[in-house]
């Protein structure tokens, strides 16, 4: 086939093909007077490359479907490489997703604030931008039927242990040590996995007891940081295992005020031998929060259930300890 027989059977330009070519995908034999002959394998080529290029793949990122096909399978995608080539994609339109709603919402939060203030009429301060707790995004409602943790004594030792230096980066930005946190009292609240609003929930994830709620935690926690701070707790943090991408879409779309830390080693369970679980091929933290007072664990919440009101349950402690 010439180049115009070429583009119209795959659906493409002959400029397109010119590009293909360029960028070392396709290699069109030669005639002797210089004229381009396609094959109808590089027709099958083009449109592969066509194809991943409306999803947003690169010439380079094409290269694993287009030796797939080459090497004699009906489908690009049939082989391994190509299937770690959609991960990686995924993976960096998450990570981009999650960068461009965080600057998404700044700028909504920037713009509703400055129209509250409206134009300067008097020398008056203008009145801080709060946001109604009924206005704030909230998670679905747990199952009233989710199985209850039992206390399997895994997190008793821990009372009276001090944090070690490990640093985290959260997902504000800044980084965190956690022997440099607070000199008062604070909260480190550790969940298992966030959910994905876009994906069914894990296979058999609600029948293992405590596992479910980790965004209904988070969200309680919001709605209780004043509580908290009322109550003298310097500063709330979160930490799991989680990708520090999904934590910080987490942190988008439910506009949680403090910083989350991602912990994907399980480094802080293996230097305090905190209570972990299997699911899903993954270890995972078990749902668990500790008060501190600088940098010694002066009280451990374990188990935690329900996780949609436990923030509740510590800002009532942090109260009978005053009245105490």
């Amino acid at each position: 086939m010439r180049s115009g027989e070429a583009a119209a059977a795959a659906g493409v330009t002959v400029k397109a093909l010119r590009y293909y070519e360029n960028c070392g995908l396709l290699s069109p034999r030669r005639a002797a007077n210089g004229y381009r002959y396609y094959t109808a394998e590089d027709v099958r080529l083009a449109k592969e490359i066509s194809s991943l290029a409306s999803l947003g793949l690169t010439s380079k990122e094409t290269q694993p479907f287009l030796a797939c096909l080459r090497a004699g399978h009906d489908e690009g995608d049939h082989c391994a490489e190509s299937l770690a080539a959609y991960q990686q994609k995924i993976d960096a339109l998450d990570l981009l997703v999650a960068r461009l709603t965080h600057s998404r919402d700044q700028l909504i939060r920037r713009r509703d604030a400055a129209a509250r203030r409206g134009f300067p009429t008097t020398t008056a301060a203008p009145e801080p931008l709060k946001e109604p707790d009924e206005m704030l995004p909230q998670a679905d409602s747990l199952p009233a039927d989710l199985p209850a943790p039992v206390d399997d004594g895994a997190a008793t030792h821990l009372p009276g242990r001090t944090l070690p230096a490990l640093s985290f980066t959260g997902t504000d930005g800044s980084a965190i040590r956690l022997d440099a946190v607070s000199d008062g009292r604070w909260v480190l609240f550790l969940y298992p996995l966030t959910g994905d609003p876009a994906a069914d929930i894990p296979e058999g994830w609600n029948e293992i007891p405590g596992a479910r709620g980790c965004s209904q935690e988070a969200c309680n926690f919001r709605d209780n940081l004043d509580a908290l701070r009322a109550q003298g707790v310097d500063r709330v943090l979160a930490l799991s295992s989680d990708r520090a991408d999904y934590q910080q879409a987490l942190v988008n779309r439910l506009h949680l005020p403090y910083p989350m830390l991602s912990d994907p080693g399980l480094t802080l369970a293996d230097e305090l031998k905190l209570p972990t679980f299997e699911a899903n091929g993954q270890t995972l933290y078990r749902r668990l929060t500790l008060v501190l007072r600088g940098t010694t664990i002066e009280h451990v919440f374990y188990p935690v259930f329900p996780p949609d009101t436990h923030a509740d349950e510590v800002a009532q402690w942090f109260r009978n300890q005053r009245d105490t």
